[in-house]
């Protein structure tokens, strides 16, 4: 299982601070078109991506046991 952690508008999409994948092993960019099926993460062409708490490029190979972090461009002021 692979746990998926969202932050800021993600999370509030989505309604979840988390959710878990089944899928693995899987690349980053395998991964991002699986998730945008969920309802509330249907583009995450610039949402950034880490891996057991690593920022991590499309290629990134993702196994069962990984936490995987979304997080969304923010702005504030």
């Amino acid at each position: 299982m692979i746990k998926i952690l969202l932050f800021a508008g993600l999370k509030d999409r989505v309604g979840k601070s988390f959710i878990t994948l089944e899928n693995g092993p899987v690349t980053v960019s395998e991964l991002k078109k699986e998730l945008e099926k969920v309802p509330g993460l249907e583009n995450l062409t610039n949402v950034m991506v880490a891996v057991n708490e690593t920022y991590a490029n499309g290629d990134v190979v993702v196994r069962a046991g990984d936490t995987v972090a979304l997080i969304p461009p923010v702005s504030g002021g």
